[in-house]
């Protein structure tokens, strides 16, 4: 499982020398290993010069296998871990506001009641946050684009849909839009602070796509509060739809051009490596691989 560990570190990574630095080895004994692997299966994974990194098309399946059967070894660790000694010690997580809010505050319950001696100290901020500096143990992002190459560890945990909501009076009131372009003239509510306009990037489920910029009449942080003022008939909102579930099942808000999605974002678990990683800190970020996609179905 050596082979396949440093692997998946060097594909994820994006070459030998940035897996070394993560992983604290040198970049001579990850491409030893890579070699021996590649001789053991008769294939080559990564086509590597001194100034060219490439996967090849049977690495990059080889890839996908790869990283879940080290998934799996972690998880096997992680459960004789738990049968063999009581977990114990703190967990240090930072997450957004919303992921506090709407997908973490049962898990982490659950996680402590299971485990009475593991302490979780949660940071909530939409701010992007220095892990190392901060003496955090992982952090749990959402993101549209894809994260910028670094020495932590990115793991992909989910995708989650988003769409554009309004209470029932709301659109009584001002008529339904029925194509983006009916979006014109629509009040809009807005997640963030930091710009005074709002853009609404929608894509059908064609491919198509429609963008439009609109002033938006509130800018929060706060997903509860854009919630609140959705459902009081202040505006359309763009938000996440798994936190909007209960809203939409009681027709408190609904789906404003349903056929169309308000983008999609990655959810990722960042950890700054992966070596001396202590029981508990382990174990809880494995219990959020396995229960956080449930969190977001929709």
């Amino acid at each position: 499982m050596n082979g396949y560990f440093f692997f998946v570190h060097v594909v994820e990574k994006k070459g030998f020398a940035s897996a070394g630095r993560a992983l604290n080895i040198p970049k001579s004994r990850l491409s030893r290993h890579i070699s021996q692997l590649e001789e053991r299966l008769g294939v080559r994974l990564i086509q590597r010069t001194s100034r060219n990194f490439k996967v090849t098309d049977v690495g990059e399946a080889f890839y996908h296998h790869a990283r879940k059967a080290v998934d799996e070894i972690e998880a096997a660790n992680a459960v004789i871990a738990r049968q063999s000694a009581t977990l114990a010690g703190k967990v240090r997580v930072s997450c957004s506001v919303g992921m506090a809010q709407f997908a973490l505050s049962q898990l982490i319950v659950r996680f402590l009641k299971d485990n009475p001696e593991v302490e979780i100290i949660q940071q909530v901020t939409n701010q992007a946050v220095d892990l190392i500096e901060s003496g955090l143990d992982m952090a749990i992002r959402g993101h549209s684009q894809p994260l910028p190459d670094s020495t932590l560890i990115q793991r992909r945990l989910a995708t989650i849909t988003w769409g554009l909501l309004a209470s029932p009076s709301y659109l009584e009131s001002t008529g339904t839009p029925l194509t983006p372009e009916d979006l014109e003239g629509h009040a809009g509510l807005k997640l963030g602070w930091q710009h005074e306009n709002g853009h609404w990037v929608l894509q059908a489920n064609d491919g198509s796509t429609f963008s439009k910029t609109y002033r938006p009449r509130l800018c929060s942080e706060d997903m509860v509060t854009l919630k609140q003022a959705a459902s009081s008939g202040l505006g359309i909102v763009g938000l996440p739809l798994y936190t909007c579930r209960d809203d939409l099942r009681v027709k408190r808000l609904v789906r404003v051009l349903p056929d169309w999605t308000a983008g999609n974002a990655e959810i990722s678990l960042l950890m700054p490596t992966r070596q001396g990683i202590p029981p508990a800190v382990s174990a809880f970020a494995n219990f959020l691989r396995d229960e956080l996609p449930s969190v977001f179905a929709t």
